[in-house]
């Protein structure tokens, strides 16, 4: 019996509808990068384990995706690495967690990961290449990346990024640029109601220095970070789970109250943390973005501080970005930060970065949702010519070869089939017009179109077709 064919979950399978949207998605995003000045990389799909491993948290570690070394490395494992009971002859017959010590054998079977992100193999990248790049250097990347995360609506396991970065340079200009990027790249998309929330990692290092937990700083922030998802009394119970004491959650709670414009609440925060220098410096980086932006102003975003913004990735340290699409059930569409010493990690230090992502995946079930795609970006094949038999063919193919050079995609159906089938074929690919050229058009030097959306039908030579379907 043949084997049923399938995917794994959380991946998909693309038709050509669908990949026209993606193109339209991508073809927007790298059109508004390229004019910020961004130019394009590639990197590979996966990296050595040690490149990607603790650059995530522990969270992150757990969602990466390993790949096993080719060939039984099992058999080659040492003594000590492998549990006593193998002695007894049972390894069939034992769950793989009893067989070995996984922590002493994954970089023996695995030393090589998919990538979880663009941005940590992009801090490698530029390390690497550090003497063939200008500083600030200005990139983006369109690619696939893979996280093991359970899969759900607008959650996949495989799912392409949509970055733009830039490292070497401190200037919070950039930031306001990112924020405009943001709002460029979504208005152009069409999307109608959206928010930039902006946060920046020296308000949450000041909020863990003021509540005297400056060591407990990631679980703070990994806990605060899921407010929206958990609410307050799960946000409290994550804390008290990781051991924050009473007296600090109660100086935490009042974040979770605030409200108002984005002057006010800075003003809350700037009275909370006059005792911090680094968390009045985020407010004063926080300060100067707003206000630039509000120099330059938006097209339709609304940008907003969100206290509790923290996205769980380590190595953040500025400002932290994050876009969610107003009135539709979905989670981020995009996000971003500053992060200061992600290269320092691959040897390379004093070289800050800041950089957002696009998730095309999300902003295509967005898009999809709110039915924004353009009606043109999956109109099909401009024309058809219905194929009556050898000797029209030729001819035909003669026609299409001209119409193919003057840019206009047109085929010739394959075999003389009966009419109705032709036609069906037309109508389920979407066919805009269908060429019908017999014996009679041939001595006339005509061809007979036909509209397949309005049933129109013109008599046309070659150069009139042309203009036609230009």
């Amino acid at each position: 019996m043949a084997q049923k064919p399938s995917i794994p979950k959380g991946t998909r399978d693309f038709l050509p509808a669908e990949v026209e949207k993606r193109n339209y998605i991508f073809n927007t995003i790298s059109t508004v990068f390229k004019k910020f000045g961004f130019a394009p990389i590639e990197t590979p799909s996966f990296e050595n384990s040690s490149t990607l491993m603790g650059k995530y948290g522990e969270e992150g570690d757990k969602l990466m995706f390993q790949i096993l070394r080719s060939g039984n490395y099992l058999s080659k494992l040492n003594e000590g690495e492998v549990s006593p009971m193998l002695t007894n002859n049972v390894l069939d017959q034992l769950p793989l967690e009893e067989r070995v010590n996984l922590n002493k054998i994954t970089g023996k079977i695995a030393e090589k990961a998919l990538r979880y992100d663009l941005t940590v193999p992009f801090a490698r990248f530029v390390v690497q290449h550090q003497n063939d790049l200008s500083f600030p250097f200005k990139r983006y990347q369109i690619q696939p990346v893979w996280r093991a995360d359970r899969p759900q609506h607008g959650r996949y396991q495989e799912f392409t990024q949509c970055d733009a970065d830039v490292v070497g340079s401190e200037s919070l200009l950039y930031e306001v640029e990112l924020v405009q990027i943001f709002d460029e790249v979504l208005t152009n998309l069409n999307i109608p109601d959206f928010s930039i929330k902006i946060n920046n990692r020296k308000i949450l290092s000041g909020i863990a220095e003021i509540t005297g937990q400056e060591d407990k700083i990631i679980d703070i922030t990994v806990a605060i970070d899921k407010l929206d998802k958990v609410g307050e009394e799960g946000v409290i119970k994550e804390l008290r789970e990781k051991e924050i004491p009473e007296e600090a959650i109660e100086k935490i709670k009042p974040l979770f109250a605030m409200n108002g414009d984005n002057a006010s609440i800075m003003a809350e925060m700037r009275e909370m943390l006059a005792s911090s220098e680094v968390g009045l410096k985020g407010i004063d980086e926080l300060e100067y973005v707003f206000d630039m932006v509000d120099a330059v102003g938006l097209q339709r975003a609304k940008l907003e501080f969100d206290v509790t913004l923290a996205r769980g990735l380590n190595y953040y340290t500025g400002a932290i970005f994050e876009v969610k699409a107003n009135g539709v059930k979905m989670g981020s569409i995009c996000g971003g930060g500053r992060y200061d010493d992600l290269t320092a990690l691959f040897g390379m230090k004093d070289m800050s970065g800041v950089g957002i992502s696009f998730g095309a995946d999300r902003i295509y079930d967005v898009l999809n949702t709110l039915e924004l795609f353009p009606a043109s970006i999956t109109k099909g094949l401009s024309v058809l010519f219905i194929n009556f038999g050898e000797a029209e063919a030729k001819h035909c193919f003669k026609l299409v070869s001209q119409l193919r050079q003057a840019g206009i995609d047109a085929e010739l159906y394959p075999s003389s089939a009966k009419m109705k089938k032709q036609m069906k074929y037309a109508n389920d690919r979407g066919v805009q017009h269908v060429a019908m050229v017999g014996s009679q058009e041939i001595e006339k030097g005509i061809v007979q179109l036909k509209n397949m959306e309005t049933g129109e039908q013109q008599e046309l030579d070659i150069n009139q077709l042309i203009e036609k379907l230009k």
